[in-house]
């Protein structure tokens, strides 16, 4: 038997697809690999194109591939994980969740009981059965919310998990779910990643992530960012140049 293998995922991220993200998925993972996560999940608002990309992308950048989306219900937000369609938005959350657990993936309720993001209150959450809770959210100002949503966790017996929910890419890794999975790297994929969360082989950390490490954090991710859009205007002014170039020659 293997000796299990403990990854680090960030599961909350949002690209430029989200009507609120900034970066494209190429950046977001090669950004992912360089701070050492093993796996991003692009969670965009309310479309997965994005996400799919990502994943199919992330064997390139030395990543596990895993898809989710980050969807709208009727009664706040859920996000899905380890699927490849996306449900339709605005239906109520226990129909959501039984439609992300039935085509095999699992539905994480992401910043629980903050109203002002869209998080479903907690009357309605008694309602719905999640895979997990997000009791780590490293978007939001103050700890309270986040010791609500544990307490709520522990309370219910669900699996915990945290994710950045970042929006750019400085604060991508600032929370992540460590996920203990019985087998070796090279053979881990998404559905290991899934059935993992479900069965709660999970532990939650970015809250204890040291000031040094933060610190590098945001310093690769500017010195990237601006090489990346200094590759992205040579792309651009070379792609330009052509076109004038074959303009030119048919005349």
């Amino acid at each position: 038997m293997s000796r299990p293998t403990t990854l680090e995922v960030d599961l909350h991220v949002h690209s430029e697809a989200s009507y609120d993200g900034h970066e494209p998925v190429e950046l977001i993972l090669e950004h992912a690999a360089d701070i050492d996560l093993d796996a991003v999940v692009i969670t965009d608002h309310d479309t997965i194109g994005a996400s799919i990309e990502a994943a199919e992308m992330a064997a390139d950048y030395g990543l596990v591939g895993v898809p989710g989306v980050e969807v709208s219900t009727a009664d706040g937000h859920l996000l899905a994980i380890g699927i490849e369609e996306m449900p339709a938005p605005g239906r109520p959350m226990v129909e959501t969740v039984e439609e992300v657990q039935a085509a095999g993936g699992v539905a994480v309720v992401p910043h629980p009981f903050q109203r002002t993001r869209h998080g479903v209150r907690k009357r309605r959450l008694k309602h719905v059965d999640p895979d997990a809770i997000e009791t780590f959210n490293a978007w939001l100002f103050t700890g309270y919310r986040n010791r609500r949503a544990r307490r709520y966790a522990t309370k219910y017996g669900y699996p915990a998990v945290g994710g950045s929910d970042a929006h750019s890419l400085l604060t991508v890794g600032r929370a992540y779910t460590e996920i203990t999975i019985d087998k070796p790297v090279p053979d881990i994929d998404s559905d290991d990643i899934v059935a993992a969360i479900r069965e709660g082989d999970t532990g939650v950390r970015g809250h204890r992530a040291s000031i040094k490490r933060a610190t590098g954090h945001y310093a690769k991710a500017a010195a990237r960012k601006s090489a990346w859009g200094v590759r992205t205007a040579l792309k651009k002014s070379a792609w330009g140049a052509k076109r004038t170039g074959s303009a030119v020659f048919s005349w």
